[in-house]
């Protein structure tokens, strides 16, 4: 060890004669044991030092020690990269710690600041040190500068002199900084750097919160944005830094995929290889830090990635960067293999890096220019020969410089079309043509249209760089949409769409990044008015569609319920939570929609799918709802309440247009108690008020837009009811109140939250009603009443309108209602809120002819089908002859999803209404024949 010391490195030679006794101490303990000392030491010592000189000798003092003792543990391989980077940032924060408080105890001592606690000066003082790069993502290398924000919160800091606050602190940092860096006998501290304030230009050396606030929101950067990636409170009020972290968290992780910000930073990179000249990796002189290959380019890769992608998914948003690579890993947004062989690069590179840097205490990143001093570096580092160090290392710079590219440098293929004028004053005859070859009716107003787009007309293309970026991206753009069925209608839907845009910038630049999601923009573009329409208030919805799996088979509620949890955790509020649901919900819903558009699946995946999300969505908003509640208002014992999903969403039938038809019935103690919170209710009232409450978080409209619309009307007694009923009411009215159209309702019941006790008594009751004896021929007769009114009330002859068209989902469902109340009694097993599972196994029971069944379940699936294109595709009624090519070519993969047996869209609607003469007879059969056979006898 003492050879590798005296042989390699000036600086630790003279460190270890200087502090001979202190490497004994070393030797006894150990390293761990002997930090901890060191530490505890500097704490105990120096924690209410008062004397500027004693503290600055007794500081670097430590340093001296601490620098000897982590370059003895990194050289003799005591210590892992990871831990010797912990230790220097650990080591950095204590003297920042030492540091403040002692300049705040002096300030205190000038009358300039009031403290809390001069035994703790830190707690409650507003001043904000914040720990910048490597210092803080703890990672801080051998000889590094330390990089600091210094700000303070006037809103917390105790003052007399509130006008002096801005001079003060300005006084405290100037006076930090000569703490740490000034060289005296003893040595420094540490390098201090504080040019990562808010416009280090204009803005004096500590700044106030609001300024800094203000900034952030308005001005900054998106290398500042990357910069607080890392951002760490270490010194002064940590709980008003934390605070200050978290209101700045929409600044740094936004929600929508950031590819402008990837430009912004990858630009950064480009200027550092053009200023620093390190264009073409090699190892005599090479800046393993700044060049290609090196640390910089690894730190890049994660911080990018970080950005685009932690906005959605919190677990991205590590500030170590092997963290950062592992969790990106984790998360499928790169190979397993790529973050294991990036984080290896990284932890050697700052190998090589330390080591550099212990020869003579200098912040350096650059090899050795000759092959001497390379050799000499491979000894200090433990190879056996310069060419096995040359080896390693230049395998190392190649693998970075790989993983970089795939990432950067290459530019991304935007199938670029011929190029195009179309930003002039003049009409250029060369575009005019080539537009025209497109397939566009009037290329000379589709440059007209071009040219007021690049001009600045929408809010979207007013800054420079957004034209700039839609300038290079108008021929692709024109190339996608002359793909679709009419070009023409395309195009005026994507004027539409970017009229609406609020911003262009983020949306061009992803289209730039992915030119298949240009084609998909087109494609919806070309066939979906409704999609089209929601993209244009909703653009960021085409973030989802970068997402890994994004067209995989659609997860589970299970899957569902875990993704919606981790998302909700860092909710910090309540109008957070409100907000997530929502974003989550809408990306889920868009995510079936364009599944659906291209047909992946041919099943009901999807309607189960959005049934999946609107479940967890409605349990987790019912939860936090309430526990809010219960906040101000307490609860009972034993007291509960549940919520039954009654329609499509009881059945788990839903389309992305579906609300919810919900009861929702309580278990509480009876009247005369209240419950135990600061302000007490009754039950009726307290389970009231609480439906209210979470009705109106599922259906008011946040900044996200609401979540969905909520119909209450089956609830016992219907609109004249309470919205709450209690359990024995429910079951009550259920016995001996409920219409037949009531229970016909009810076989769809689905109780969907609750304790299991209250959701098995609920069950019961359900299952005990539907399973009573009836008089069949009561029955019957309700049935077609009621069918006959609805088709008084809704009845049509438009083919398209599944719902209501004869033979369409109202017969089929009622067939499967009537019978299961008609059978269920001698026959429980018939029940199932799923229409198509009920027809299904009362034709295995023979309650309904196999071929009947048969026939109902095969025009049951097209009717769900076709209403869930359409509800997606379509707003209001569909007109077949008004209707875009591709959507009737749409049409035709939902009517026959087969390719074998694909139908030509003009044979679509024989086909439809042969399907619906063949259910429209069995509903004839069953319930219209013998209900007028009784009509007749009576």
């Amino acid at each position: 060890m003492l050879r590798a010391i005296f042989g390699n490195s000036p600086y630790l030679t003279e460190s270890a004669l200087a502090e001979i006794g202190f490497v004994r101490e070393l030797v006894d303990d150990g390293v761990d044991r002997a930090f901890r000392t060191l530490l505890e030491d500097a704490s105990a010592n120096l924690g209410e030092e008062d004397a500027e000189p004693r503290l600055m000798a007794g500081l670097r003092r430590a340093k001296r020690r601490g620098a000897l003792l982590i370059a003895l543990a990194d050289i003799s391989e005591r210590w892992s990269t990871d831990a010797v980077t912990g230790a220097l940032s650990q080591f950095a924060d204590t003297t920042l710690v030492l540091a403040v408080r002692h300049l705040l105890r002096q300030a205190a001592s000038r009358g300039v600041i009031e403290l809390v606690d001069r035994a703790d000066p830190e707690r409650g003082c507003g001043l904000i040190v914040l720990a910048m790069g490597k210092l803080g993502g703890r990672e801080l290398n051998y000889s590094s500068d330390i990089d600091l924000i210094v700000l303070y919160d006037d809103a917390r800091v105790r003052t007399s002199h509130p006008d002096q606050l801005a001079r003060t602190f300005v006084r405290m940092t100037r006076d930090l900084v000569r703490i740490m860096e000034e060289r005296t006998p003893d040595g420094y501290v540490f390098r201090t750097d504080l040019r990562l304030r808010p416009d280090p230009g204009a803005t004096p050396l500590a700044v106030s919160v609001a300024a800094a606030e203000s900034y952030y929101e308005s001005m900054a950067l998106n290398w500042e944005r990357a910069a607080m990636i890392k951002a760490r409170p270490v010194a002064g009020d940590i709980a008003a830094g934390s605070d200050l972290l978290r209101h700045m968290r929409p600044f740094v992780w936004r929600r929508n995929l950031d590819f402008a910000a990837v430009q912004d930073i990858h630009n950064i990179k480009r200027r550092i290889h053009r200023v620093r000249g390190h264009a073409v990796t090699k190892i005599n002189g090479h800046d393993i830090k700044l060049g290609r290959g090196g640390i910089r380019e690894i730190e890049f890769f994660a911080q990018t990635q970080q950005l685009i992608f932690g906005g959605r998914n919190p677990r991205l948003r590590a500030d170590r960067t092997c963290d950062a690579l592992d969790a990106l890993a984790q998360a499928g947004r790169i190979g397993a293999r790529t973050a294991e062989e990036l984080a290896e690069c990284y932890r050697f590179l700052r190998r090589v890096e330390h080591r550099l840097q212990m020869i003579d205490d200098r912040q350096t990143h650059t090899l050795p220019e000759d092959d001497d001093g390379v050799a000499a570096l491979a000894v200090f580092l433990g190879y056996a020969s310069a060419d096995a160090f040359r080896a390693h290392l230049g395998h190392s710079l190649r693998r970075v410089e790989e993983h970089y590219a795939e990432l950067f440098e290459e530019a991304p293929a935007t199938g670029m079309q011929p190029t195009l004028n179309l930003a002039g004053t003049d009409i250029d005859p060369d575009s005019v043509a080539a537009i025209g070859e497109f397939g566009f009716a009037n290329p000379q107003g589709v440059i007209e249209m071009a040219r007021g787009w690049l001009h600045g007309r929408y809010r979207a293309t007013r800054s420079e760089r957004a034209r700039a970026l839609l300038n290079q991206l108008a021929p692709t753009i024109l190339g996608a949409l002359a793909k679709t069925p009419n070009p023409d209608a395309a195009l005026a839907r994507f004027d539409e769409f970017l009229r609406h845009l609020p911003a262009g910038i983020q949306l061009f630049s992803l289209f730039y990044s992915n030119p298949d999601l240009l084609d998909l923009t087109a494609e919806i573009l070309g066939t979906s008015n409704r999609l089209a329409d929601y993209l244009a208030r909703n653009p960021v919805q085409l973030d989802c569609v970068l997402t890994p799996g994004f067209f995989d088979p659609l997860p589970d509620a299970e899957a569902l319920g875990a993704e919606l949890d981790d998302l909700l955790a860092g909710a910090t509020d309540y109008e957070e939570v409100l907000d997530g649901v929502r974003r989550w919900t809408n990306d889920n819903r868009f995510r079936a929609g364009v599944q659906m558009l291209r047909r992946i699946d041919r099943d009901s995946a999807f309607a189960t799918f959005l049934s999946d999300v609107a479940e967890v969505a409605l349990r987790a908003l019912q939860t936090r709802v309430a526990a809010e509640f219960a906040r101000r208002h307490g609860g009972f014992d034993e007291s509960s309440l549940a919520v039954i999903a009654m329609g499509k969403l009881g059945s788990r039938e839903m389309t992305t247009r579906s609300d919810l038809d919900l009861i929702m019935v309580y278990d509480a103690p009876p009247q005369g108690r209240e419950s135990d919170g600061a302000r007490p209710l009754a039950p009726t009232t307290y389970y009231t008020r609480l439906i209210q409450r979470l009705i109106s978080a599922i259906t008011a409209p946040t900044a996200e837009g609401p979540l969905y619309e909520v119909d209450m009307r089956l609830r016992p007694s219907g609109r004249s009811g309470p919205l709450a009923s209690s359990l024995d009411s429910f079951v009550k009215y259920q016995r001996e109140s409920a219409w037949t159209w009531e229970h016909m309702a009810l076989t769809r019941a689905r109780v969907i939250s609750g304790p299991a006790s209250l959701r098995a008594a609920i069950d019961r009751a359900i299952h005990e009603v539907l399973c009573r004896p009836r008089d069949d021929e009561t029955l019957l007769r309700d049935v077609a009443d009621m069918r006959a009114r609805i088709e008084k009330e809704r009845g049509t002859q438009d083919i398209w309108n599944s719902k209501y068209v004869r033979g369409g989902l109202v017969d089929i469902e009622f067939i499967a209602q009537y019978l299961q109340l008609r059978h269920a009694a001698a026959n429980p097993d018939i029940l199932s809120p799923d229409t198509c599972t009920a027809l299904r196994r009362l034709g295995d029971a023979t309650l309904l002819d196999p071929a009947a069944a048969a026939d109902l379940i095969d025009a049951l699936r097209l009717w769900q089908r076709l209403q869930a294109y359409l509800r997606l595709t379509v707003d209001g009624g569909f007109d077949r002859d008004a209707a875009p090519v591709a959507l009737l070519d749409g049409l035709a993969r939902v009517v026959s999803p087969d390719p074998a047996a694909r139908l030509d869209p003009v044979d679509l609607e024989g086909h439809v209404r042969a399907l619906a003469d063949r259910a429209y007879g069995h509903f004839q059969a069953i319930v219209e024949t013998p209900a007028a056979r009784l009509a007749g006898d009576d």
